[in-house]
């Protein structure tokens, strides 16, 4: 075990895993999350997506077992997203990890951590060597006290985006409060339960979005029911409770098969622009067998006024792992932009189909699994006046003096359904554009200035050493020769 870490191959610890009894949970991602084109776009740990999920929900614990590096980088980005909330941590050595010990440590955490009077339900998450190692969760009680055990697999070589694996630990709390729900009553929801029918909304979004949808619905007789991933447990029955759930982001598929074994109806894309919003109102009163007609008279002249009024003039590539990367780029053509080309590192499936056939209908180019090179590439093929996407294409677009948003903090912060959506890129997107001429004129200033062999801070001139360099290219070489060789035996 010395050599099997963090640092082994993902084709190495999936194996491991298998071999170790994990075969049934990495078969199951597999058909949830199916990867490629590529085997891995490039996200943070996916565990993180997990992670955040019970940091934001009331009377939940958080435990994670895995790699002190990996421990210390999740709970560092999640206190950075403003957890303000304790993460537990069993850690591990060689010996603990092949005897068995450290199941017995997570054991006697839980037991430990598990008081009703704190805690509705306690979290415990593998991260990729003690899932590569094969360490039992499902062997851990199912409660203690009356605290809910819920464990779960979240390695990086199975779960391919942290955007996924919040369905994960989503999917894995409504397969339990589903199963509370047979076995007789639950508690009803803190604020009361609704007088009308209400959909679901699957995704995290903009606080603002489930008002927005929740007055575009009245018209129809319904209401706005709980946003899953929920913040405490009671909503997951709420959840349940409905008859419609709106797949907002597409891709949580285990989430989904929960609503559909409850005999739940799902629907896919979102009420974005002004013909997002006329089809998902249609979709939702076919649902649920009502006359959509009096919510899109009420809601659809105020959108066409809200695009009109805030009009998107350039061409703008739109890429991310967010997983609404195709709403994004739908609100914006309906603002007036041209959008050639949009990425999203999630997986295609039914949910995105209608949001991928209006946008390829108006010619943009969908590439779902995008890796970063591929946003990349589209960046420098289509040459927008503005890229939106992660962090490192919006630095690879400064370098270029190209004005660049990025997705996450700039874009996925700001209401984008119904009329408060329809102008609310606008303002943002034209300011960035404005931009380029200023970040030319700095390009050229600063033009040869800290690249290549000049990069970092030198008191003198940089010592270049290109002897240096082209024998270490001869090696690389050489280990590539040998590779090759290898493969043709």
């Amino acid at each position: 075990m010395e050599d099997f870490g963090c640092h082994s191959g993902a084709d190495r610890m999936e194996a491991e895993a298998r071999a170790n009894g994990n075969a049934e949970v990495l078969d199951r991602f597999k058909a949830d999350y199916p990867q490629g084109p590529h085997d891995k776009p490039q996200s943070m740990c996916p565990a993180f997506g997990s992670l955040r999920v019970g940091l934001r929900m009331r009377r939940v614990a958080t435990v994670l077992s895995g790699s002190a590096c990996c421990v210390y980088g999740l709970t560092f980005v999640s206190h950075f997203y403003g957890a303000r909330r304790s993460v537990g941590y069993v850690p591990f050595n060689s010996e603990s990890l092949v005897t068995g010990k450290l199941f017995e440590d997570i054991r006697d955490a839980v037991h430990e951590l598990a008081d009703p009077a704190r805690y509705d339900a306690v979290v415990v998450t593998n991260l990729c060597v003690p899932s590569a190692s094969g360490v039992p969760l499902r062997l851990l009680p199912n409660e203690i006290n009356g605290v809910r055990i819920i464990g779960i697999d979240v390695p990086g070589f199975g779960v391919p985006t942290h955007a996924e694996a919040k369905d994960v630990l989503a999917g894995a709390m409504l397969a339990y409060a589903r199963q509370e729900i047979q076995a007789g009553p639950v508690p009803a929801p803190a604020a009361g339960r609704s007088d009308r029918p209400t959909v679901t909304l699957l995704g995290e979004m903009f606080p603002a979005d489930p008002m927005m949808i929740g007055a575009m619905l009245a018209p129809m007789g319904l209401a706005v029911g709980p946003v899953v991933p929920c913040r405490e447990w009671r909503e997951l029955y709420s959840a349940l409770d409905s008859g419609v759930v709106a797949a907002i982001h597409p891709f949580y598929t285990a989430s989904i098969r929960e609503f559909q074994a409850a005999g739940r109806k799902v629907i896919g894309s979102a009420p974005v622009g002004y013909e997002g919003t006329m089809a998902w109102l249609a979709a939702v009163g076919e649902a649920y067998g009502v006359d959509p007609s009096a919510a899109q008279n009420a809601f659809g002249p105020a959108i066409k006024g809200a695009l009109a009024a805030n009009p998107i003039k350039g061409r703008i590539t739109v890429s991310g792992y967010e997983g609404s990367e195709l709403l994004v780029a739908r609100l914006l053509i309906e603002s007036g932009a041209e959008v050639p080309y949009v990425g999203t590192a999630c997986a295609k499936n039914e949910w995105s189909l209608a949001d991928r056939d209006w946008l390829e209908a108006r010619g943009v180019v969908v590439k779902y699994r995008a890796s970063l090179e591929d946003d990349l590439a589209a960046m420098e093929a289509f040459n927008p006046d503005l890229a939106i996407g992660t962090t490192p294409l919006v630095q690879k677009a400064k370098e270029m003096a190209r004005p660049s948003l990025y997705f996450t903090n700039l874009i996925s912060a700001r209401p984008l359904m119904g009329p408060a959506g329809a102008g609310s890129l606008a303002q943002v997107v034209t300011a960035a554009m404005a931009g380029r001429g200023r970040m030319e004129a700095m390009q050229d200033f600063f033009d040869g200035v800290g690249t290549g062999d000049t990069a970092g801070i030198w008191e003198g001139a940089p010592n270049l050493r290109p002897d240096f360099r082209a024998a270490h290219q001869k090696k690389l070489d050489k280990q590539t020769r040998a590779a090759k060789a290898e493969e043709m035996i």
